[in-house]
């Protein structure tokens, strides 16, 4: 092992004595409050924070999915903050019934300048915090217990007596002991509890959020879950007060997290959309209320065009969302597996003929026509694809629906050209692939006209074919009948294996394609023909199977 990376300087987090945890046996019924701290703590995290243009256009996606409260800034300790802050009062571009959050630290100059930035505004949330944690005490603030309270009490007297002068705003207040989750719960509990008398000393009808956080996650999310249950069951003022977290994502865990802490009394979750934060991430809106929404449970945010948010958002922040980004990732709903690609399609197929209710598909937890993708687009086709994909790709982009029987033989040709480039095939490729080898036909074999005479209980067909003389042929139908003529103008043995015909899909520019497999000689020619007139179509069709056959006997000849 390299030297240096040593496990043995690191301690595992000590769980939370709690026998009667109540939170593992409840269920998220409902959505929480979301507050949106893509302004603030998601701008933080930016080599190159947002400007204005951009802190705009985000504000205003966030009001389009219906977000009621947003961290808009940190406007004591930024000057853009703060400009922002009063272009989104001044232009009125804050609905009535959204409430902007801004965030400070408890001291008095930074609490006095962002009341400055609030003026006018109808109603807001003061979020004041301060580190509590151990860590925090002893190595960053010198300062024991008390020292730590008095800094918080101090802070939330401050918050008050400033909102006294600004009485025509309906004011919030928010307190959040930084790095609670490494925290003595029973010193968050008493410090958090002392605030919420401060501020519900003279009106018990004060909305207080009291938000605990994640700074740095560093346990599993049901040592999170735990930390929160115990909080709710201890605080004195759990009736009159918000719980709130904030979750990050040092572990990967920040959305499984804040998801346990819902079932363990949260009321309120804030977050970013897509997951943009410090370090690793802050916890991911979009994924959180997805996952709500995938339960059949209203997220309350309406998330039904994806690409316009992920497009927003990495506008705006100038980074790029994973293409595996849980929900909005571009290939999320992707299927390059055959086996895949197979029981995705007979899914679907067996969902809409049976009209399903709920849906019920394999390996698509939604329908991604909710969220603005197309179930189609789930397939695509690399070296791992099977046949039934690409035939799919074909219908789907093309309007070709071909036999069963010749996807496996579309598939040989399209493998082959996939293991040779050894990347992913596009659909125009797939097009390409089998317009060559199934619809191209040479002058000699191309069907110039035809001729139907309908006797009794047969038919007699006349027809030309590039240069040579009229053939001629009878059968019970067309298309038996110029089997019947290519045998008597041929050497060749010749044996139907299959014919199909199919109405294509509509909005293509014809109307109907013939497929047609032909044994001559123990080789098998396949082709297919697609023409306004059906008959024509399967006409063609064996002419150009025959077209194939002659090529490779004259080949086989030169060689």
């Amino acid at each position: 092992m390299k030297a240096g990376f040593d496990h043995k300087k690191y301690k595992p987090f000590a769980p939370i004595e709690m026998p009667n945890r109540a939170w593992p046996n409840r269920s998220i019924t409902q959505a929480p409050n979301w507050c949106s701290v893509d302004l603030r703590d998601g701008n933080q995290a930016l080599p190159n924070p947002m400007n204005v243009e951009q802190k705009t256009r985000m504000f205003k996606l966030l009001l389009e999915l219906g977000f009621k409260e947003i961290e808009v800034g940190f406007p004591s300790a930024s000057q853009a903050d703060f400009d922002f802050v009063r272009v989104l009062i001044e232009e009125n571009m804050i609905p009535d019934d959204v409430t902007i959050q801004v965030l400070t630290q408890a001291r008095e100059d930074l609490i006095s300048r962002s009341y400055e930035s609030l003026v006018g505004v109808k109603q807001a949330i003061v979020h004041v915090y301060n580190s509590t944690s151990f860590v925090q005490r002893e190595q960053v603030f010198r300062r024991d217990k008390q020292g730590i309270t008095d800094i918080a009490l101090n802070g939330a007297s401050l918050v008050k007596s400033y909102a006294e002068k600004y009485p025509e705003t309906q004011w919030s207040f928010q307190y959040s002991p930084e790095s609670f989750s490494q925290t003595e719960l029973d010193y968050a509990v008493d410090v958090c509890s002392q605030v919420i008398d401060v501020w519900q000393k003279d009106n018990k009808d004060q909305r207080v959020i009291i938000n605990l956080p994640a700074t740095v996650e560093s346990a599993m999310p049901n040592v999170f879950a735990d930390q929160i249950e115990w909080f709710c069951n201890n605080i004195p003022q759990r009736d009159s007060i918000e719980i709130s977290l904030h979750t990050h994502n040092d572990r990967g865990c920040g959305i499984a997290a804040a998801e346990m802490g819902i079932l363990a009394g949260a009321d309120r979750i804030e977050g970013t959309l897509l997951g943009n934060g410090e370090r690793t991430g802050n916890m991911d809106i979009v994924t959180m209320a997805m996952n709500l929404y995938s339960q059949g449970i209203d997220p309350e945010l309406d998330l039904s065009n994806m690409a316009e948010i992920v497009e927003c958002v990495e506008y705006c922040t100038q980074l790029p969302v994973h293409p595996r980004h849980a929900w909005a990732g571009e290939l999320v709903y992707t299927a390059f597996s055959g086996s895949h690609q197979d029981a995705i399609r007979k899914s679907i197929d067996f969902h809409n003929e049976n009209g399903r209710e709920h849906w019920n598909v394999a390996y698509l937890p939604i329908d991604p026509r909710d969220i603005g993708r197309e179930y189609e687009e789930v397939v695509r086709i690399n070296s791992q694809s099977g046949k039934g994909g690409v035939a799919l790709v074909l219908e789907r982009d093309f309007g070709i629906t071909l036999p069963k029987w010749m996807h496996g033989e579309l598939s040989v040709l399209v493998q082959a050209h996939v293991d040779k480039s050894g990347e992913e095939i596009t659909p125009a490729k797939i097009h390409e692939i089998f317009q060559s080898n199934f619809i191209q036909v040479s002058d000699l074999w191309t069907l110039r006209d035809y001729s139907i005479k309908t006797k009794e209980d047969y038919v007699e067909l006349e027809f030309n074919i590039g240069q040579s003389p009229a053939f001629k042929g009878a059968g019970k139908g067309a298309f038996e009948a110029m089997v019947d003529a290519v045998k008597r103008r041929s050497s060749m043995n010749i044996r139907v294996l299959h014919f199909d015909e199919f109405a294509l899909t509509e909005g293509t520019r014809s109307d109907a394609i013939a497929a047609v497999a032909i044994e001559v000689e123990d080789k098998i020619y396949s082709a297919c023909a697609i023409d306004e007139d059906i008959t024509k179509a399967g006409l063609q069709a064996l002419l150009s199977a025959m077209d194939s056959a002659v090529k490779l006997e004259q080949l086989a000849k030169a060689v």
